[in-house]
């Protein structure tokens, strides 16, 4: 009777948890997206939502909120009912970035969030005007480093993830280049293209058709290794073992959300991301589905977390921007 007893005592807290999981979702979910419609990210986050709200047999409800380079929306999402109806679609800047860069930020992405998927990872690529006289990474090092400070780059902003990327290649091989910050990666690679500026860096899906039409150059995938889309462009890990530039997309629920919740949304996403449908739009837009454990992609934010925290101490943008 004793051993019964405590047997009993030992399963009852596990009983909640079990009704909680077996009885989500009731209702519809929220999914804030902390840009608005009709970029990238909201189209990655739409993409996914569909065979999501499938599975789980309940709308999810896509909730655009936009501005402060995805501060407002990721706080929103910060101060949201631990529930499991509200979920947050995050990128290295909310998460590893923007903690860094900007005093006074609202929420604290190790306290506030318990991550629950990577979805992607997402090539950067470099990209040089025509009249750049270098065909590779190593050609390009020497003629930067043959030329301290007369190179420049655009970028889509300070803090953006074409900006980062290009200050952590600069960082690596010790050359010198300046930096051009514009509104928006648009304008960024139209002054490249008319060669105005060297070089700018961005996400593979923006410069694909300039790259393919002999517009501007692909002179790199910021990478460890070539993507499917431009396989003929050279990954930086070929010339720099270990460089990785490469940004993602994840999703998030507000710290304190039931475990059995977490662990159920990860399962349904995993299976989402094995689509061969969603594996190929995916791989359209310059992404590559990952997936994995909560674990893995809280490690990743770690690790993201402390690059980027020491790349913007060294160029001294750490707290630069206030809010």
């Amino acid at each position: 009777m004793l051993r019964f007893l405590m047997l009993l005592a030992a399963a009852v807290p596990a009983l909640p948890f079990a009704a909680v999981a077996q009885d989500y979702p009731a209702r519809p979910i929220r999914f804030i997206v902390p840009f608005p419609p009709g970029g990238g990210t909201d189209t990655v986050a739409r993409l996914i939502a569909q065979p999501l709200a499938e599975r789980l047999r309940q709308q999810l409800v896509i909730d655009n909120r936009g501005g402060a380079n995805a501060i407002i929306g990721t706080d929103i999402g910060a101060k949201a009912p631990a529930d499991g109806y509200t979920l947050v679609f995050c990128l290295p800047a909310s998460v590893s970035v923007n903690q860094t860069l900007y005093r006074n930020l609202p929420y604290d992405p190790a306290r506030d969030f318990t991550p629950v998927i990577q979805l992607n990872t997402i090539a950067i690529m470099l990209i040089g005007a025509n009249a750049l006289p270098v065909n590779s990474v190593a050609e390009l090092v020497a003629y930067a480093k043959a030329r301290p400070g007369q190179l420049n780059f655009a970028s889509s902003g300070n803090g953006s993830a074409g900006h980062l990327a290009v200050e952590l290649f600069a960082q690596t091989t010790g050359i010198r280049l300046v930096h051009v910050p514009y509104k928006g990666g648009g304008p960024a690679l139209t002054d490249t293209i008319s060669g105005q500026m060297h070089m700018t860096a961005g996400p593979m899906i923006s410069a694909l058709p300039h790259v393919k039409a002999g517009r501007v150059r692909g002179l790199a995938v910021m990478a460890p290794q070539r993507v499917r889309g431009l396989p003929d462009v050279e990954a930086m890990g070929e010339t720099l073992p270990g460089f990785d530039a490469s940004i993602w997309h994840g999703v998030l629920a507000p710290r304190g959300t039931p475990a059995a919740i977490v662990q159920r949304l990860n399962r349904d996403l995993n299976d989402v991301l094995r689509l061969p449908e969603i594996a190929d739009r995916m791989a359209r837009q310059g992404a590559e589905t990952v997936g994995g454990t909560p674990e893995q992609f809280a490690a990743l934010i770690k690790s993201d977390t402390a690059k980027y925290a020491k790349l913007l101490q060294a160029v001294g943008m750490a707290g630069s921007i206030k809010r």
